[in-house]
């Protein structure tokens, strides 16, 4: 049974070992790639930093302004 197992598993690598591809990408696939993956990275980065600032920027907002005292905020 171990010596099955065995002969499978290394079946199973030899099967998924790449071999040598005659391919070519022209420069406009080529250039297409780099350009959705550099969007790609720039979109999660954007996300990110959207995600992480706009909090910091309420805070901020939230400090700056001057707080309202109970006798101003009945008066305004």
């Amino acid at each position: 049974m171990r010596i099955f197992v065995l002969l499978a598993v290394v079946v199973a690598v030899l099967i998924g070992i790449p071999r040598d591809a005659a391919a070519y990408i022209g420069p406009g696939a080529g250039l297409s790639v780099i350009g959705t993956v550099v969007s790609v990275i720039g979109a999660i980065f954007l996300a990110l930093v959207g995600f992480v600032w706009y909090p910091i920027k309420r805070l901020l907002m939230k400090m700056k302004r001057p707080q309202k005292t109970q006798g101003e905020a009945k008066t305004a």
